[in-house]
């Protein structure tokens, strides 16, 4: 209970609270500059989109004009087939003779291809390799120079087969083939029960 003279609750504010009360309805609502309502905001989000779309495309190299879909037409008989280390050793292994059967395996002639730095990398392995070594000097097989630095093969017929896809690649390194798979128009030669086998070689080549 208040006495006579008690003042009612809230008309006990001076005159500083009374200005403080106006100030504060007299502020005006601003808005935040990286508010997405501005247009400003707008079009920069929309260009930047744009942008990322533009990003993300993937830059897919321009294809020889000597193929066509999966069917590579600078293939055509004699087939330069390129050999490896390891291929030329399972040959060995499995008691099959390089020349004949890629041509029974073609049903076209064929001739073995074989780089410099395949010979360097059976030189380097010794005396264990000497038959490999003897048949990849077969003067039925077609030398290919080689001009870069080191003596590592496989990046070597990769590189081949990328400038020139006029090739078949006879390996059984499963690493390489999944690198060559990678390169269209190139088809894949291995041994399969005790025989060569061909990968992706278009029928019409075979005709």
């Amino acid at each position: 209970m208040g006495g006579a003279g008690a003042r009612p609750r809230g008309q006990n504010l001076g005159k500083s609270g009374a200005k403080k009360v106006r100030k504060f309805g007299a502020v005006k609502r601003m808005i935040a500059p990286t508010d997405m309502r501005l247009k400003v905001n707008q079009e920069k989000a929309v260009k930047k989109e744009a942008e990322k779309k533009e990003a993300e495309v993937r830059h897919v190299a321009p294809l020889p004009t000597s193929l066509f879909l999966s069917h590579n037409e600078a293939l055509v008989p004699p087939y330069r087939v390129i050999v490896d280390t390891n291929f030329i050793n399972l040959s060995l292994e499995n008691r099959i003779d390089v020349v004949k059967g890629m041509m029974d395996s073609l049903y076209a002639k064929a001739i073995p291809c074989i780089s410099d730095c395949v010979i360097a990398e059976l030189e380097k392995l010794g005396q264990k390799y000497r038959l490999a070594l003897r048949v990849a000097r077969d003067p039925r097989f077609e030398r290919l120079p080689c001009s870069h630095k080191g003596t590592y093969a496989d990046d070597c017929i990769v590189e081949r087969v990328n400038s020139h896809r006029c090739y078949i690649v006879a390996t059984c390194d499963r690493a390489l083939r999944r690198r060559l798979r990678k390169v269209p128009g190139v088809p894949l030669m291995y041994i399969s029960k005790k025989r060569y086998a061909i990968e992706r070689l278009p029928d019409q080549a075979l005709g």
